[in-house]
């Protein structure tokens, strides 16, 4: 199986920003983590980050023409506020899956609203680098 990995704002800073949340972590061992998951599970992977809406919206279309089998998706930021990535999700008819590394439902309010999640048929929320391995799982098993 074929899935793509997609990161989106400021993930690339992981094990600088907040460690409180994040942890000490950098964005190349959580790579590294997804990659020996994929391994472990027999799928390929293709790992994504942007800190651009629209990149991540031409990278979730490519998608569609590119033998992906299945879409992980970290939107960050733009969970709360992009319709456009929603709607690049709902075009390409791939089974998605929503992953945050923190429990976005116990931080701030705003952060509740998921609008790519809409378009997910699962949520790993709150575990982690784990949370990838999951949602991996989850797709392999479709």
């Amino acid at each position: 199986m074929k899935l793509l990995i997609v990161n989106g704002p400021n993930l690339n800073l992981l094990g600088i920003r907040e460690k409180h949340i994040y942890g000490d972590r950098d964005y190349d061992a959580l790579c590294r983590y997804i990659r020996a998951e994929a391994e472990r599970l027999g799928c390929e992977v293709e790992l994504f980050q942007s800190n651009h809406e629209g990149a991540i919206v031409d990278r979730i279309q490519q998608s569609y023409f590119d033998g992906t089998e299945g879409i992980v998706i970290n939107p960050a930021a733009y969970t709360h506020t992009s319709v456009a990535i929603l709607d690049a999700l709902k075009a390409v008819q791939l089974p998605a899956v929503e992953v945050h590394l923190s429990d976005v439902n116990a931080r701030e309010e705003f952060r509740r609203l998921s609008y790519a999640g809409m378009a997910c048929e699962a949520h790993f929320i709150g575990l982690g680098f784990e949370g990838y391995a999951r949602a991996m799982e989850y797709l392999c098993k479709l």
